[in-house]
């Protein structure tokens, strides 16, 4: 029983240590390949290998494990690194940068008024048919386009920018929620399966955020072989212009996604009484907001009661026990977010 449990634990130690270390691995492992290429190729590795075979085995296992730490603590430090580096991705950059940001802003502002412009123009023929194949192609393009950007007032310098910041403002353009403000309270209302698809998204977002570092501390290799210069900026651009971009959209989509499936669940647990239409949801989004943020003592609205608030909730939690679960998947409780 006890190896067992060893087993697992090991297992999962190890699952976390390549998680967190795969970037880490690749970036060492080409830093060794540059350094033998500069002594010699393959043949480089043979003065170290020996010197590890000289070392009893209590000396071997010690310079592993110094190894291991060296790939873990590196892929902490730039697990660090990473939110800030996203944020400069973003376009929040120091005041110094400010004439550039403002001129990138006005530039992005001007292009995204032309697709707009375009848009509306190929919007009759696309909708009553008289569109050619190009121009449905390029309504679909132009409206892709348009959905991952933010009104000109929200419009940030980066692509990648204006992505997150679109998503994080279509909940509020829709239903009057800021997800800024109100992200921790919709978090702990959304189902397990929800929370880990987020997470996914946001673990893949940041690990393409990782790769563009680890790549420009690549050409740091560059003393011992030119090439990793070519290296380390091919990657690192390639990582901005797909990668990056890509999985920032997805993630956006989800987070756009969870407001439109679970916010009345937001009404419910406030006991705030759910608007009755499109329109009166915006404005009392915008309330639900102000009271969530700064609290409110008006006399409006009249909360609902407690027992017809959490009657759905009960329902919905009385078909989820009755309902057939496939293998493996328990009723447990929701974890808390990292």
């Amino acid at each position: 029983m006890l190896g067992g449990l060893w087993d697992s634990v090991t297992g999962k130690l190890a699952d976390r240590f390549l998680a967190l270390s795969s970037q880490a691995l690749v970036f060492w492992v080409g830093g060794l390949l540059a350094w033998a290429i500069a002594h010699g190729g393959v043949r480089g590795l043979d003065g170290p290998e020996r010197r590890l075979a000289g070392y009893s085995a209590p000396g071997q296992v010690a310079a592993l494990l110094v190894a291991l730490l060296l790939v873990a603590a590196s892929a902490i430090v730039v697990r660090r690194l990473t939110f800030p580096v996203l944020r400069l991705l973003e376009g929040y950059w120091p005041w110094p940068a400010g004439p550039l940001r403002d001129r990138l802003i006005t530039s992005g502002a001007r292009r995204a008024e032309a697709a707009r412009d375009e848009f509306q123009k190929l919007y009759g023929p696309v909708h009553d048919g008289t569109a050619t194949r190009r121009q449905r192609d390029r309504y679909v393009r132009l409206d892709t386009r348009l959905r991952q950007m933010p009104t000109t007032a929200r419009l940030l310098p980066t692509p990648i920018g204006n992505t997150l910041r679109a998503a994080e403002s279509r909940p509020a353009d829709k239903y009057g929620l800021d997800p800024v403000s109100l992200w921790p309270h919709l978090w702990l209302l959304m189902p397990d399966t929800a929370r880990q698809e987020l997470a996914s998204a946001r673990d893949a977002l940041d690990a393409s955020v990782s790769a563009v570092v680890w790549s420009l501390l690549f050409i740091a290799f560059a003393v011992w072989s030119p090439w990793a210069v070519a290296v380390g900026l091919g990657v690192a651009a390639l990582t901005l212009l797909v990668w990056v971009p890509a999985r920032a959209a997805t993630f956006g989509a989800l987070v756009e996604t969870a407001f439109d499936l679970y916010r009345q669940d937001l009404y419910v647990q406030l006991r705030w009484p759910l608007p009755a239409t499109p329109h009166d949801e915006r404005s009392e989004g915008r309330r639900v907001t102000t009271y969530l943020l700064r609290g409110s003592n008006a006399d409006t609205p009249v909360f609902t009661s407690a027992s017809s608030a959490g009657e759905g909730s009960r329902q919905e939690e009385e078909a989820g026990r009755n309902a057939p679960q496939p293998d493996g998947v328990s009723q447990g409780g929701r974890d808390q977010p990292g």
